[in-house]
């Protein structure tokens, strides 16, 4: 299954704020990105810089899934206030990363 990566930011001071978020995730936001079809999602932090991984089988799809459910529409507006995020215009979705090294 491909995986993809991406990098985005907290806004200073809201660190424990996004932790804390995370933590509580709605269920209906989990159920949202495995319906979409998300695999393996995961985030870090450093700093104020995020990276997040996950696999899935269709990337096209998965964006189109996302970007329509409700779910995901209120998670976003409710995330936007703590997050600088760059958003490429072609998937709606961050930037994806090019992989530069992968080890089987």
């Amino acid at each position: 299954m491909p995986g993809y990566a991406w990098v985005l930011e907290v806004r200073p001071g809201y660190e424990e704020e996004y932790k804390r978020r995370h933590d509580e995730i709605w269920p209906e936001m989990l159920e949202a990105l495995k319906k979409a079809g998300f695999r393996n999602y995961n985030i870090f932090r450093h700093g104020l810089t995020l990276f997040g991984y996950f696999e899935c089988d269709d990337i096209k799809a998965m964006n189109a899934a996302i970007s329509v459910d409700p779910v995901n529409a209120r998670w976003q507006e409710w995330m936007a206030p703590i997050m600088k995020i760059d958003v490429d215009p072609q998937t709606g979705a961050a930037f994806l990363l090019p992989k530069q090294f992968h080890m089987e």
